[in-house]
């Protein structure tokens, strides 16, 4: 066995855990944070918060006599408030009964209705606003692009026709007057797809025609997780000159290169970094998302991006927040769109990603840097939150449920009819478990 070369395997194997282990851990952490915070400004004491799960590796007490503890098994995590028999929140029916009125109003179960709703439904709503918080600051950091369009920085490019400079105000392309950022893609679908355009700029107060590239050419912006790119090695900067031999000029005419093979083999000409090679890979049929559901299309997954940086300004504390909450909405909506159509067999249900799916997208997104780590984040927080609130036993919007029933009935659930529904909803979730797991090891 040649262990040497297993090396690199191993290390991406390492490398992938300990991305997944961050991410979970960061919004496990803030989920549980969620449940215990809003509990205790609810009057309900917490004895313990748990990150992870099985034997304790660290343990700190604090004033108010929680036990916070970081475990072994970091997969999860809970808060187990005063008279919980479990990290389920069961009952502890003779603690509760040795309580007395006052004791009692501080556990979970002899808390308010209002109380006991508003400190399970936290823990989603926190998942939510950390989505919220992480997309409007990246928004902030990196800021949107200056009206009029302006060049901050040129990307690297093979083109030998590239005469802007940092600095150049895009006055007009090919006489067409340039509109601002947000209606310069419908603009440029009207442009030829040339390897040379016109360009009129505004340079150190005069206007004056150079000659550039197509504004979107078929530059790699980035290069989706577990995709038929990133198998193949290809790299964000890099730029595709050329599909079978052909040379290309737009990123759009790739797009079509790639949707008209139907999942042939392709041969891409890939400049990088002032070098030109081959190489070879495969489209793969993927369920898109589109404004009436989803529809299958081929594709290597990589997106482009213009082929310069542009100068930005901060939209402001709250665009960016308004921003990051369309952008949270926005991932709910397909989520549950996707999941409509997975049970209706639209489309596949290999789209359903188990714990080595989402490890392999974490380290993926991670090598990618760590903007679209947070990014990652920020998209599996949402998700997270989400889940929690379908209305199954056992998570939140189960117990959401429940609490709905008592306040329409006047009485909780029977013990009886809680303990069969929170067992079959444990065991539809490890159904769920073994079917995503299966997914991620047999889906192509």
């Amino acid at each position: 066995m040649d262990i040497i070369g297993l090396i690199p395997s191993f290390g991406g194997v390492i490398w992938t855990i300990a991305a997944f282990v961050v991410a979970l851990s960061v919004i496990v952490a803030v989920h549980e944070y969620g449940h215990y915070i809003v509990g205790r400004w609810c009057g309900i004491h917490a004895e313990v918060f748990s990150l992870g799960f099985g034997p304790r590796l660290a343990t700190w007490r604090d004033k108010r006599g929680t036990l916070w503890q970081i475990a072994a098994l970091p997969l999860g995590g809970y808060v187990k408030f005063m008279g919980d028999s479990d990290a389920a929140s069961g009952a502890d029916g003779e603690a509760l009964n040795a309580m007395d009125d006052e004791t009692r109003r501080q556990t979970m179960h002899g808390a308010p209705l209002w109380a006991r709703a508003l400190t399970v439904a936290a823990g989603p709503a926190f998942n939510f606003a950390l989505s919220i918080a992480i997309f409007a600051g990246i928004i902030l950091v990196q800021g949107e692009a200056r009206a009029p369009l302006t060049v901050e920085s040129l990307k690297p490019m093979p083109s030998e026709t590239q005469e802007l400079r940092p600095g150049d105000r895009i006055v007009a392309i090919n006489s067409g007057e340039v509109p601002d950022f947000d209606g310069f893609s419908a603009f440029v679908q009207d442009l030829p797809r040339a390897p040379t355009l016109d360009y009129t700029v505004l340079r150190d107060g005069s206007e004056i025609d150079v000659a550039g590239p197509y504004p979107y050419p078929p530059i790699v912006d980035a290069v989706t997780p577990q995709s038929a790119a990133q198998d193949a090695g290809l790299k964000a900067g890099d730029v595709i000159t050329a599909v079978g031999g052909v040379p290309i000029s737009s990123f759009e005419d790739l797009r079509s290169a790639v949707l008209i093979s139907e999942g042939a083999p392709i041969e891409l000409t890939v400049w990088r970094a002032g070098d030109s090679f081959d190489l070879t890979l495969s489209p793969r049929r993927m369920d898109v998302p589109t404004d009436d559901g989803f529809e299958q299309r081929y594709l290597i997954g990589v997106s482009g991006g213009l082929f310069f940086e542009p100068e930005t300004v901060s939209p402001g504390v709250f665009a960016a927040l308004g921003r990051g909450v369309t952008q949270t909405v926005f991932i709910i909506e397909q989520s549950l769109s996707g999941v409509w159509h997975m049970v209706t067999g639209a489309i596949s249900s290999c789209n359903l990603q188990g714990p080595i799916g989402i490890a392999e997208t974490s380290g993926a997104a991670a090598s990618q840097g760590l903007v679209n780590f947070i990014w990652f984040i920020a998209v599996l927080s949402t998700a997270v939150g989400l889940i929690n609130l379908f209305p199954i036993p056992v998570l939140d919007g189960g117990h959401l449920v429940f609490h709905a029933y008592e306040a329409v009935a006047g009485h909780p659930p029977s013990d009886r009819a809680l303990r069969v529904l929170m067992a079959g909803g444990l065991a539809l979730i490890l159904t769920l478990m073994v079917f995503a797991v299966t997914n991620d090891l047999f889906c192509p």
